[in-house]
């Protein structure tokens, strides 16, 4: 299932690369000003790998679950940038929802969640049952 503002998506998906059809059998290319994804991994060790990322504004940001244990990506509430918007698998609209409603939300094995950020600022982050040592940053230039 896609959302505008994230998802939490099963089985292989490709992110980049694909052109859609313009409707007369052809290709269009994928918009050049659009940032390509980046990728950060949630390990059966406890850990987003990176824990940091540095990115364009604009860019989608994709968690997947690589190992058998289940995550979720929160986010602080007191940690979103001025003007930015809330982020967390399950498309909760805030941190307490979230916290709330899990395991709704828990991103399992061979699945994704996926974020835009527009906003410039540093988006911090967290795993609900893994907090204690789970913690992340994007950084958005």
């Amino acid at each position: 299932m896609l959302r505008t503002t994230g998802a939490v998506v099963a089985g292989s998906v490709g992110l980049a690369g694909c052109g859609s059809d313009g409707g007369d059998g052809s290709e269009t290319e994928p918009d050049a000003a659009t940032p390509a994804p980046v990728t950060v991994e949630m390990t059966d060790g406890l850990k987003f790998d990176p824990a940091t990322v540095t990115v364009d504004r604009g860019t989608t940001v994709v968690w997947e679950t690589v190992g058998s244990v289940a995550h979720s990506v929160t986010a602080y509430a007191d940690a979103v940038p001025e003007g930015a918007e809330y982020f967390a698998s399950g498309d909760f609209d805030e941190e307490s929802a979230a916290r709330a409603g899990y395991p709704d939300g828990s991103v399992g094995p061979d699945e994704r969640f996926t974020h835009t950020f527009a906003v410039a600022g540093e988006h911090e982050y967290f795993c609900i049952p893994h907090e204690s040592g789970m913690k992340g940053t994007v950084v958005a230039e």
